[in-house]
């Protein structure tokens, strides 16, 4: 099935999704960088690693914490305690890499390239072309599902290979996320820059971290 190309907009429609457009990734971009500080601020307090409770607890509740006030400037606030957090639970995945491994500064900052160029190449394609990926929406949910699943099964059984299939099929589905969520504002089907935002941070963040276990996996070099 080959993803539509809609119709030529009107100009006061232009109007607003340039308008969310340039919002969203103002605030993106924003995030991003408060993220990266808090991660490096877990990194040089060699922060432990989050109890299971309390990361699941700080991930879902600020989550919906963020989408219930997406509405109102409050969701600006929410958005920031959301992706402060996130960063700061990054902190000791990448002590782990960066001490763990001989080369582990260089997978991070291999982790981080790649997961820049894809973003910015997704993005850079729908906002080119225009199409319509809309039709991900269903595919994407169910896909969520069923990976969260294989997940908890890798963390069961502790089998590397898993692990590895695993974060593949997460880096599919972020990316997929992106070109999902970069269609949807442009195709007027987005139009809060916060629920934008938040998408596709949590795409950026997950397709990292996926990333960055593939490639310890493949060119990993333990200490």
């Amino acid at each position: 099935m080959r993803p539509a190309t809609l119709s030529k907009p009107s100009y006061e429609s232009v109007v607003s999704i340039n308008h969310v457009l340039r919002k969203t990734y103002l605030l993106l971009s924003l995030t991003l960088l408060f993220s990266a500080g808090m991660a490096y601020f877990a990194i040089i307090k060699n922060a432990a690693p989050m109890n299971i409770f309390l990361l699941i607890a700080g991930m879902f509740g600020l989550y919906f914490l963020t989408t219930a006030l997406s509405k109102s400037h409050w969701g600006l606030l929410a958005i920031f305690l959301y992706t402060g957090f996130m960063g700061y639970t990054l902190g000791p995945i990448l002590n782990f890499y960066i001490h763990g491994f001989n080369n582990g500064s260089q997978i991070v900052t291999t982790a981080l390239g790649s997961t820049g160029i894809l973003f910015l190449g997704l993005s850079g394609y729908v906002l080119i072309t225009r199409k319509d990926f809309s039709y991900l929406g269903g595919f994407l949910a169910a896909s969520i599902l069923i990976v969260l699943l294989g997940g908890i099964a890798s963390l069961l059984l502790q089998l590397p290979v898993l692990s590895v299939l695993i974060s593949g099929a997460f880096a599919l589905i972020s990316s997929a996320f992106i070109l999902y969520t970069t269609s949807q504002i442009i195709n007027g089907g987005e139009r809060n820059y916060i629920m934008a935002t938040i998408s596709l941070y949590l795409a950026i963040f997950n397709l990292f971290v996926s990333l960055l276990r593939i490639l310890s996996y493949f060119t990993g070099n333990r200490n």
